[in-house]
């Protein structure tokens, strides 16, 4: 499958700060992507780039194969087929949610124009306030709306900024998969800027694990989760803890919980130095990973207790003194300073070599 976009080892420069580093992805037609990462990483940053509206020093972007950024050369934002939706939304006050959708479809027949707005306003679930005006809308139809004018002058592209970050967290989950929904139906290729991995997971494809303007991974969000290239993606995405560990001539490893004989994954792969014998690891230990088990001569004490509804997220002390997190159906329900019986119950574990700092 041929790439609609690719970035190669892009670069960009605010006066002597580098935001972002050398980074690099692409994605086919009719996938969707995320760009991931804390506040200030630089994902917004890509975003405009590839938009357009900012230059790159090195690297390039290609677009369906042709190049739109490279150093000393940009295309216009107007030229390049992509369609926005905003953080803000930037819905026009003074004109209802037809005349919104079909703003950019000024220079097109009438009955085209019709037309396609109808079809928008139909697939997005918009008929029924055709004539209202944004000050009368929700939050989730104002995000729709925006969405159907980016949508309707057929972009080869569409950008997302912090779309869902002005609504609840209920509304943000249910219409990130509205969106996907109506994205796959389309077959719109697109890229999501969140700091919010919750929404990265519910509507991409592939997803960029942006820090300090550099790509960290970019991958499936299984792969990300169980498969981190590195420390800061196993830190970022979904919870856990990094236990001391060594492996044996056998390939197994000793950590605290006990000994691991499967499913041990290799960040740096099967043949780095870390796989030598009696080499010093971190495991990386999901809370799914920990389980209760009466018969377990492993004892752990509660130290804290956070309530999830159909379960309790507990943070467990070892008798080294070393915490880690357990998910615990919350009909079973401990006390802060309670001894539980636990065991280690892992598929797969990934390993780190101590002496790299990621």
């Amino acid at each position: 499958m041929s790439a609609l976009l690719e970035l190669d080892r892009i670069s960009h420069v605010y006066g002597r700060q580098t935001i972002v580093d050398e980074l690099s992805f692409e994605l086919a037609k009719g996938e969707i992507g995320c760009l991931l990462g804390p506040s200030g990483c630089g994902k917004t940053t890509v975003l405009r780039c590839i938009a357009g509206f900012e230059p790159v020093v090195s690297g390039e972007i290609r677009l369906n194969g042709l190049s739109v950024s490279r150093a000393g050369f940009v295309l216009s934002p107007e030229q390049r087929r992509i369609g926005m939706v905003f953080q803000e939304y930037a819905l026009f006050p003074h004109l209802n949610v037809t005349a919104n959708v079909g703003f950019g479809l000024h220079h097109s027949p009438k009955a085209e124009r019709v037309r396609r707005v109808t079809e928008l306003l139909q697939v997005t679930g918009l008929m029924e306030v055709a004539d209202r005006y944004p000050h009368e809308l929700s939050g989730g139809q104002q995000q729709r709306v925006a969405l159907a004018r980016a949508l309707a002058p057929r972009p080869a592209l569409l950008l997302l900024d912090e779309p869902f970050s002005n609504l609840d967290v209920s509304l943000r989950e249910r219409l990130g998969q509205e969106i996907r929904e109506l994205l796959k139906e389309l077959n719109i290729t697109a890229i999501l800027v969140t700091h919010d991995q919750t929404e990265a997971f519910a509507v991409a494809d592939k997803i960029g694990v942006i820090l300090a303007g550099k790509m960290m991974q970019w991958s499936s969000a299984y792969d990300l989760y169980h498969r981190p290239a590195n420390r800061f993606v196993a830190d970022f995405i979904g919870q856990g803890v990094l236990l001391p560990g060594k492996i044996s001539s056998s390939g197994e490893v000793e950590i605290e919980l006990g000994i691991l004989t499967r499913g041990v994954y290799h960040s740096c792969g099967p043949a780095c130095e870390l796989c030598r014998a009696g080499g010093p690891v971190d495991v990386l230990i999901r809370p799914d990973h920990i389980i209760l088990d009466k018969d377990s001569p492993l004892r752990a004490e509660v130290v804290y207790k956070a309530f999830r509804g159909a379960e309790i997220l507990y943070t467990l002390r070892l008798t080294s003194g070393r915490t880690l997190l357990s998910r615990i159906p919350s009909c079973y329900d401990y006390a802060v300073g309670e001894k539980i019986a636990i065991k280690l119950e892992a598929d797969q574990v990934v390993v780190f070599d101590q002496s790299l700092d990621f």
